[in-house]
């Protein structure tokens, strides 16, 4: 008597066959009438003990470093990218390499101001909220 998976509809030709071929699923002979149960893998071994590293200190950026980057790079949004501001640093980048180079007095202006604001303490902390260290 064929027997027929009720997970996937594969019809199973042996009798004796306990899983089916198609999608492994357990196939229980029951005083003839066929039940079927749905495949579960062994689980592997649960730890009783939740193992972690400890945690390094997270060393801020620094303020003189962001601050040069927006004075000498500006224009190319170098700083943003290393305070972590990633939408200002792809805008500035853009307006300078799309205009082909003709509107990177103003990406540079605007890098100018940014890093003169880093160094005085205006912006003092990056994209994440840690304050910038000295």
């Amino acid at each position: 008597m064929a027997k027929m998976c009720q997970n996937c509809g594969t019809i199973i030709n042996d009798d004796t066959a306990m899983n089916c071929v198609n999608c492994g699923a357990v196939l229980v002979s029951n005083g003839g009438a066929q039940q079927q149960t749905q495949y579960q893998a062994p689980q592997q071994p649960q730890y009783q003990q939740q193992f972690q590293q400890p945690m390094a200190p997270v060393q801020g950026k620094s303020k003189i470093a962001a601050g040069i980057l927006g004075i000498c790079l500006g224009c190319f949004g170098v700083h943003n990218f290393y305070l972590g501001y990633t939408g200002k640093a792809v805008a500035q980048l853009l307006i300078t390499v799309l205009s082909c180079f003709l509107l990177t007095p103003i990406s540079a202006i605007w890098g100018l101001i940014e890093g003169i604001m880093i160094l005085t303490g205006s912006i003092s902390t990056d994209a994440n909220g840690m304050p910038l260290t000295e």
